[in-house]
């Protein structure tokens, strides 16, 4: 029996596919009741008390039509990814 007649290679690589799909999806946003911090809040002053509390850093800035934490994007402290 050769490799390719055999089903176990398609479908393998498929369950890998799957797996680094749903992956890169968990990485976008934590779920709901996770226990991760949110990166965006509806108010300047949620984003700020966030900023002080999980991110190392002060102030706020607008994104769009929400709020997050830190005076400018990518100012928490050893943040080595811009947004």
């Amino acid at each position: 029996m050769s490799i390719l007649s055999s089903p176990w290679p398609a479908r393998a690589a498929a369950a890998i596919g799957a797996n680094l799909l749903f992956s890169a999806a968990g990485l976008a946003a934590p779920a709901a009741g996770s226990g991760g911090v949110p990166a965006m809040y509806a108010t300047q002053a949620e984003a700020e008390k966030a900023a002080k509390l999980h991110f190392n850093c002060t102030g706020a800035h607008k994104m769009g039509d929400q709020w997050m934490p830190c005076a400018k994007h990518g100012g928490a402290q050893g943040s080595s990814h811009p947004h």
